[in-house]
């Protein structure tokens, strides 16, 4: 019985799942976006959440915490910065997870993980529903037909 076991093993020991999950989380910091299995985007996301929450506040016991679980200075110091000040508003949620299909050589279940904040094709599809709403009635598309239809009719005499 696995009672209270919560963490995906991976397939690794104890070092290797640390050292892959460091790496992958400074890989997503860097580039925004990473392709992996859907396994290790979920593990990926319960990692790297907390430390983005943490990087809201930039104390030193916060940056020493973050460092010792990322292990890269410049990842670090990328998430402080410009990855802190892009999602300070945001309550929670900052990764996505899209999945892919499966991956040709061995067929497992391939995903997309992503930085919620920036992916500008979905922040925009969004901003513009806020922003505009149009009703389908009334405008100019009546007078427009009206036109159109009375010109048919001269043709036909």
């Amino acid at each position: 019985m696995r009672h209270g076991k919560k963490v995906n093993h991976l397939g690794r020991k104890t070092a290797h799942r640390k050292a892959m999950l460091a790496n992958m989380a400074c890989s997503l910091i860097e580039h925004k976006r990473i392709n992996t299995t859907v396994a290790k985007a979920k593990a990926l996301k319960q990692f790297v959440e907390p430390m983005i929450t943490k990087s809201k506040e930039d104390t030193t016991h916060n940056r020493r915490i973050v460092m010792a679980n990322l292990r890269q200075k410049d990842a670090v110091t990328e998430l402080f910065r410009e990855v802190a000040t892009k999602i300070a508003d945001r309550p929670g949620g900052y990764t996505r997870i899209i999945k892919l299909g499966n991956r040709l050589g061995d067929n497992a279940d391939m995903a997309m993980i992503e930085l919620v904040d920036y992916n500008e094709i979905y922040n925009a599809d969004k901003a513009k529903k806020k922003t505009t709403r149009r009703s389908r009635r009334g405008g100019s598309k009546p007078a427009a037909a009206a036109p159109v239809e009375t010109k048919a009719s001269n043709e036909e005499e």
